[in-house]
């Protein structure tokens, strides 16, 4: 009885705490915002910048992190690579980019995380990267420009879903290895700790496309939702406020996975790219949230055409569904909110990229590499890139003077 009246108690004082203090909370089928009314979530994904992904820089063969960082110390050595991305890092998102991003209408950026920019591979962790002075100054933009921020570990040690944008080895890992189940937890209760009063936190989407249709569905399947489980328990050891989001399996689209809701304050979270733009395309997600009384989120979709974005937006938008497409900034796109312009001698980096090996690679002298990538980095900066206004316009938003 005791253990029941102390639960109840801080249940009541957590949400005492999210509605004066100015959380994002669930309640029912909705987000809300402190004041009681709805947060509908009109997001971006903050895509490449952290966890960056080949086909973003044109490449076709060398597709996850550490094989595109291969390409780049190939044509330049480790010592221009790592200074490489350092400045990759700092121009890619800027304060200019956020103040655009609220300016065009967006309320929330989703930010896809690599576990590496934030721990050492060590057992017991180390908790120490870039990764926290990058995150610690978008919060500060977002916050000073109105903007919530998800945090998505879209990269877990070990990796969570066995293809190339989790950075593994092909096989989720985490699943298989105690080692990298106790790291995600410590991960996720540092990151909760250190953000547990950041208002502009808006929460944390715990694993990016958990277990592909490649791997061993029927053995992998039943233990995602234990493992959230623990990893909600973790977090609320230190953070009782902000909501988190369960992501589905095999590309965020299998709700089977799931049973009734096992915490508070839970939203579910499907990704769907290039379905029918009709009802029938969200109906399981929406008994879903019927049947238990929560929310649910279209955390990505996207990178078809403006006609298409357009109807499955307001397809969501018809059901009272947040959603955050894929992605805000993107080489030579139209399917993005700004498009990178390709500099002079793209082509040459981009043939290394598409090389089945590196060995067979065409070579490209250091100095001319060098100078094609520093054009590059220059070339992401915001007041280079090209607004897709159409993109926007999809999106019911609209790009500012």
């Amino acid at each position: 009885m005791f253990r029941l009246i102390a639960f109840w108690l801080l249940a009541t004082i957590s949400v005492a705490h999210a509605a004066g203090s100015g959380f994002v909370r669930i309640n029912g089928q909705k987000f809300v915002n402190p004041d009681g009314t709805a947060f509908a979530i009109k997001g971006i994904s903050l895509g490449n910048w952290l966890l960056p992904e080949g086909y973003m820089f044109r490449f076709r063969h060398a597709l996850s992190p550490r094989e595109i960082n291969a390409v780049f110390e190939h044509l330049v050595g480790p010592a221009q690579t790592a200074q490489f991305w350092d400045r990759f890092r700092e121009n890619y998102i800027t304060e200019d980019d956020i103040r655009f991003i609220r300016a065009a209408g967006f309320n929330t950026v989703r930010v896809p995380l690599h576990y590496a920019l934030f721990m050492q591979d060590s057992d017991p962790p180390v908790f120490a990267g870039p990764g926290y002075r990058l995150i610690d100054r978008l919060i500060g933009w977002c916050r000073a420009a109105g903007v919530r921020v998800i945090l998505d570990l879209h990269a877990a040690p070990g990796g969570q879903t066995g293809v190339n944008h989790d950075d593994g080895t092909g096989f989720p890992l985490i699943f298989y290895l105690p080692r990298y189940r106790r790291e995600t937890l410590a991960l996720w209760r540092h990151l909760a700790e250190r953000y547990r009063d950041e208002t502009a936190v808006l929460g944390y989407d715990l694993l990016n496309e958990p277990i592909s249709p490649y791997n061993d569905e029927d053995f992998l399947n039943p233990r995602l939702e234990p493992l959230y489980r623990d990893i909600v328990a973790a977090i609320r050891e230190v953070d009782p406020y902000h909501p988190v989001f369960l992501a589905a399996s095999q590309w965020s689209t299998n709700f089977s996975v799931f049973g009734p809701p096992f915490a508070d304050n839970v939203a579910y979270t499907y990704h769907k790219f290039w379905a029918a733009t009709g009802r029938s395309s969200i109906q399981d997600y929406v008994d879903f949230s019927r049947r238990y009384n929560v929310p649910i989120f279209l955390g990505e979709s996207g990178e078809l055409s403006d006609g298409w974005n357009a109807r499955f937006r307001a397809l969501h938008d018809r059901f009272g569904i947040g959603w955050c497409f894929w992605t805000y900034k993107v080489l030579n796109s139209t399917a993005s909110v700004v498009s990178v312009p390709p500099p002079a001698g793209w082509d040459e980096i981009a043939a290394v990229g598409n090389a089945a090996s590196l060995d067979a690679a065409p070579q490209v002298a250091p100095a001319r590499a060098a100078a094609i990538l520093d054009a590059y980095l220059d070339a992401i900066r915001f007041r280079r890139d090209v607004v897709n206004r159409g993109y926007l316009a999809s999106l019911g938003l609209q790009a500012p003077n």
